[in-house]
């Protein structure tokens, strides 16, 4: 019995060392060529794009890996914009204290909607957060800390640790990045833990997760609150580089860029929001000065993806014949 036992491990361990030998490989390739990026690449587009994968990557945390569609997490990315850029525009904060201030605002944020929201399934979960965060919409007009619709401009970079300027583009770039890779290694730690575990399989069979004693409103709560942090690193780095923060940052269309850019990608990946994130702004940057209007254009990729790559670009290549033997869809 247990000769079958083994031989029936056997394939099991050998896809996981080909998959972790595959992810270093890419992790390798991925991480040399965005070192070299801004040698080829506007820095501008450069950290527009890293900052939009980061908070694609913190929505499809809470969407692939807990199973809850948030039609508000505009609200986590453009508040902790607007407290990043007031505290260091108006107090005076170094970039680091700024960034780590707007975090900590879209985490309490996220706090007070996930109670809320979390109480309800479903279509009715979308429609609170989406409720609520137009009322944080309506707050951000109104508030005088937001300036209106003017929003707050001329938001200085500073200088990191007190000594490296980051009005260099060359210098935010790299910053932007090293924020980039740690909120990446945040997600990847936080999905291949006993927590993410558990988030998991509260995705799959909630009722079951319930029968095993685990405290499911709690486990929902934390994974919201973790994925609006995280959106508001991406927001805080956002208002930097920008050196604005708008009410664009807290519209409702912000809300459904993220998620038409989780979904192209493929939810429930940790590479597929990045390269749905990727795509949608290039397409952005690159037709913004033609002829062809953005919106049609993205909407038509869209609707492709939906019939052709049920589940995301990415996620079709991990189903794929050449994915399941590089070993990807055993570690998605």
């Amino acid at each position: 019995m247990s000769e079958m036992t083994q031989t029936a491990a056997k394939p099991r361990i050998e896809r996981s060392a080909t998959a972790s030998r595959t992810y270093t490989i890419f992790v390798i390739i991925g991480l040399a060529a965005l070192i070299l990026a801004p040698m080829f690449f506007y820095p501008i587009f450069l950290m527009k794009l890293l900052c939009f994968a980061l908070f694609a990557c913190a929505f499809n945390l809470l969407l692939g890996y807990t199973g809850l569609l948030s039609f508000g997490h505009a609200t986590f990315f453009g508040g902790a914009a607007y407290f990043t850029a007031h505290v260091v525009k108006e107090w005076g904060f170094p970039p680091e204290l700024g960034i780590l201030t707007g975090v900590v605002g879209a985490a309490l944020l996220g706090l007070v909607m996930g109670f809320f929201a979390i109480r309800r399934q479903g279509i009715y979960f979308a429609m609170i957060t989406l409720a609520l965060s137009q009322m944080f919409f309506f707050f951000c007009l109104q508030a005088e800390f937001t300036q209106g619709e003017d929003g707050i401009q001329s938001v200085p970079r500073g200088h990191l640790f007190g000594f490296i300027g980051l009005n260099s583009s060359t210098n935010m770039y790299y910053f932007v990045l090293a924020v980039f890779l740690i909120g990446m290694v945040i997600i990847w730690r936080f999905i291949n833990s006993p927590f993410g575990m558990i988030l998991r399989s509260i995705r799959e069979n909630e009722p079951r997760a319930i029968s095993l004693g685990y405290s499911v409103a709690r486990y929902k709560l934390g994974a919201f609150v973790m994925s609006a942090a995280l959106a508001g690193l991406a927001g805080g780095l956002k208002s930097l580089v920008f050196q604005f923060a708008t009410l664009t940052d807290v519209a409702w269309q912000m809300s459904g860029e993220v998620i038409l850019m989780t979904l192209l990608g493929g939810i429930g990946t940790l590479i597929g929001p990045i390269f749905g994130a990727g795509l949608v702004v290039t397409l952005q940057n690159y037709l913004a000065t033609s002829q062809f209007p953005v919106t049609i254009v993205t909407g038509v990729i869209f609707m492709v993806c939906v019939l052709v790559f049920r589940r995301g670009i990415i996620g079709e290549f991990y189903a794929s014949r050449l994915g399941r033997k590089l070993g990807f869809e055993h570690r998605r």
